[in-house]
């Protein structure tokens, strides 16, 4: 279903008038839950940027308006039910969360491991954990953390890093003793995910451009 075809008296709006709509980009990672109501939709379809409802001050907001994080919608498909939409966006700006972080989503509460994948999953955790350590101290600075000195001094910085890293990890690995390797690898790995905080690249993406190559 195109944007065009979005019939929204055909859609199911609840007792408030509103109908939630799951807001993901062009990559498939989900953004955010927004609600609209008629007028926010009509709205969102007649500019082609996401208009919402705002439950707390009761009246409708455009994506960005303060911010400049806009959302440019690419699609908008409604469920089975035609009780919920889920709309695809060109996200600009630095993010769709309020918090200035790229998802709103980026809290992990809890992920089950499947049976026989235990250990693939408890490293998946473990990385994304480090990720959103990272990216928390992209958006929410903390005096003397090394974190932040590496944003601070920029790109260049974070990218000596990386080579320097990438060098011992080479010198580890021509020794007997795994235990320094093990660190240094570790070590790359971190300012590897300081890199890609920086250049706003998730762990979703590089799981699926691996997954994309079995």
């Amino acid at each position: 279903m195109g944007v065009a075809e979005v019939n929204i008296k055909e859609l199911k709006f609840n007792s408030d008038g509103l109908i939630p709509a799951i807001i993901q980009d062009n990559k498939g990672q989900v953004l955010m839950l927004a609600y609209m109501n008629e007028e926010s939709l009509a709205k969102t379809l007649a500019t082609g940027y996401t208009w919402f409802y705002s439950r707390s001050r009761q009246k409708l907001w455009q994506k960005g308006e303060s911010s400049g994080n806009t959302q440019k919608v690419l699609k908008i498909v409604a469920d089975c039910d035609g009780d919920s939409l889920l709309v695809t966006v060109q996200q600009n700006g630095t993010g769709a969360c309020h918090k200035g972080t790229p998802t709103c989503f980026s809290y992990p509460v809890k992920e089950f491991a499947e049976q026989g994948t235990d250990s693939q999953l408890v490293g998946a955790e473990v990385l994304q954990e480090v990720y959103n350590v990272v990216l928390d101290r992209k958006h929410h600075p903390k005096e003397n953390s090394y974190t932040n000195y590496l944003f601070r001094e920029g790109i260049d910085k974070i990218l000596k890093k990386i080579g320097e890293e990438a060098a011992e990890t080479i010198i580890a690995a021509k020794n007997t003793d795994s235990s320094e390797l093990i660190y240094e690898a570790s070590d790359f790995l971190y300012h590897l995910i300081v890199l890609l905080v920086e250049k706003e690249i998730s762990l979703q993406e590089i799981w699926q451009e691996l997954s994309s190559r079995r």
